[in-house]
């Protein structure tokens, strides 16, 4: 199965472009971290039904049970989306160091390619808490619009890349908690979640 391991400049400067059509969305600081969304925080997330990486279909309620850190991407990406998750995994150990547990999320947006069992293969090398979701193309599109995430596949044949927004975004049962970026690291988004957890 192709890893991914590297990334081509041209698909970041197309990430780049792509997610600063969402940046609008964010505004002022809070107490725990750098960021409100403006019109509130009901305006990202929201239902979805998907297929986990074991096969089992599910919902958001299923999924989002406690602090859950969402990320949108594919597995054939290159560079942008395994550092992005490695970055996530790092702050659940540092989280889980802390005595919280929270739960990675990693949503296809790539549901040709990423089937359950190639969604397993990812998500058992990233980490063991992780939960890899894909589904139908018209699922997976509800999923991204209700999180106003953009993607777009970038080429032709089976090694075309898709472009995507990269945010990560902390979600509860009640919605959305914070989102973050992708230059902030491991342990800044590790302290920030909990800033947020221990004021629940």
């Amino acid at each position: 199965m192709q890893k991914p391991i590297a990334i081509t400049a041209a698909a970041v400067i197309a990430l780049g472009i792509g997610a600063g059509t969402y940046v609008a969305f964010f505004a002022q600081p809070t107490q725990c971290s750098g960021s409100t969304i403006a019109g509130g925080k009901a305006a990202i997330g929201g239902p979805f039904e998907l297929v986990d990486h074991t096969g089992q279909t599910v919902t958001d309620t299923d999924v989002i049970t406690g602090p859950t850190l969402v990320y949108f991407g594919f597995t054939y990406c290159p560079d942008v989306c395994p550092l992005d998750t490695a970055r996530n995994a790092e702050a659940i150990d540092i989280l889980d160091g802390m005595g919280h547990d929270v739960k990675p999320v990693f949503i296809s947006i790539d549901p040709d390619r990423d089937t359950p069992p190639v969604l397993a293969d990812f998500v058992e090398v990233l980490h063991p808490k992780m939960v890899g979701l894909t589904g139908t193309p018209d699922q997976v599109k509800a999923a991204s619009k209700a999180y106003k995430t953009y993607y777009r596949k970038n080429g032709e044949g089976e090694d075309y890349l898709m472009d995507h927004s990269t945010f990560s975004y902390l979600m509860g049962p009640e919605g959305l908690i914070e989102f973050f970026r992708r230059d902030v690291p491991a342990q800044e988004l590790a302290d920030t979640t909990a800033c947020f957890i221990n004021q629940s």
